[in-house]
């Protein structure tokens, strides 16, 4: 839908949804207070709907300006079933910047309630302008006091997560807080929000106390998937920096690029090595034989073909240190997507060959619980 401050913004399909779903049940509020408008009430119904999700987006770029602010790069905003979402990738440093980065979206819905607050005082209350106001004002203090409720993955779980980090000087700490916190606050929504409901029976029809309770229990399961995802990718963070370039080099031979396939092959299993690295004459590498390529060459075929055949030349971005680790690896590896990198130590000299598979392999099993280390399979022969 655009690119303020040069993030994207995206508008999921569930978000019609729910604008089809605020455009009727709106449109009937509407129609207590305006009974002569008819039909048009859900024109301006739809109105407050795309007004809402505006002001909800006013909220998001609030978290997207403070992160580009502290340098933390967000991918997108999209604009989505119950809300929006900043998608911002890295984690803020400090637990005082993590307060601040989740405190500025309630803080700008609480801005612009007052600022409709006020805007009301100018126009008569029956009337449309009157009635729109009121609901772009209670909708962004609504906003705002449901973001500040203290659990994952909500602003004021996270902001619950930089004060247990602030006191106990550890991160993952305040995560697992949070998270609970996040759990136990849907629980509450899944059983509140129906027996709110069923205190008002009285006033309200079956209809609605049908609505509520489904829409409770939707709410509910979106905070407890958001806070088991959150406290997941928590864990995942703790152990990145595991995940490192030395660690998962696959040792290499070096041939030059005229060396029969089967030959550098035979080298390669004589060294007990699982890469090969092609170099010139200087012995400088200069490419890298791909695994792939080898596989799909038949065996009687194979003394009669140069590696340079089967090799892919080294790119900009395909040299790799083995200091390398944790999110910067995967940063590089993104920037520059290949089957495999030449891994070099601090000298720049080669030290063996980084298989993007195995790094894939390592993240799934970080994300498991696993044991980051694998053992990288050897090409077949």
């Amino acid at each position: 839908m655009g690119r303020p401050f040069g993030v994207p913004v995206y508008v999921t399909p569930s978000w019609f949804l729910v604008a089809a779903l605020i455009t009727w049940l709106f449109g009937g509020q509407i129609d207590n207070v305006l009974p002569g408008l008819g039909n048009a009430r859900y024109l301006v119904s739809l109105f407050f709907a795309i007004a809402f999700y505006g002001s909800v987006l006013i909220h998001e770029l609030a978290h997207t300006v403070l992160a580009l602010r502290f340098k933390l790069p967000v991918l997108r905003i999209q604009l989505q079933f119950f809300g929006g979402v900043s998608e911002i990738t890295k984690e803020a440093e400090t637990a005082g910047r993590e307060f601040w980065l989740a405190f500025a979206g309630p803080l700008l819905s609480l801005v612009l309630g007052g600022v409709f607050l006020g805007a009301m005082q100018l126009v008569t209350p029956a009337t449309v302008p009157g009635v729109l106001l009121t609901a772009l004002m209670l909708s962004n203090f609504v906003v705002a006091a449901f973001n500040l409720l203290p659990g994952l993955p909500l602003d004021g779980g996270r902001m619950l997560r930089a004060v247990v980090w602030k006191l106990t000087g550890r991160p993952m700490t305040g995560t697992v807080a949070a998270a609970w916190a996040g759990r136990a606050l849907a629980l509450a929504v899944l059983v509140g929000m129906p027996a709110l409901s069923a205190a008002q029976a009285a006033q309200i029809g079956t209809g609605e106390l049908l609505t509520d309770a489904v829409l409770g229990a939707i709410l509910a399961a979106i905070i407890w998937n958001g806070a088991n995802t959150s406290l997941r990718n928590a864990r995942l963070r703790e152990r990145l920096p595991e995940l490192s370039a030395g660690v998962l080099t696959r040792p290499a031979v070096s041939v030059t690029a005229d060396t029969p396939l089967a030959e550098a092959l035979r080298r390669l299993d004589e060294a007990g090595a699982l890469g090969i690295i092609v170099t010139d004459s200087a012995g400088t590498p200069i490419a890298l034989v791909r695994e792939r390529a080898v596989r799909a060459v038949p065996e009687h075929r194979r003394p009669w073909m140069q590696v340079s055949e089967v090799s892919v030349p080294l790119a900009p971005g395909s040299r790799v240190p083995t200091a390398l680790a944790g999110e910067e690896l995967l940063d590089a590896l993104r920037a520059v997507p290949s089957a495999e990198y030449l891994v070099v130590g601090p000298d720049d000299e080669p030290v063996g060959v980084l298989a993007a598979v195995d790094v894939e392999r390592a993240f799934s099993r970080a994300m498991s619980g696993e044991e980051i280390l694998v053992a990288a399979p050897p090409p077949a022969a």
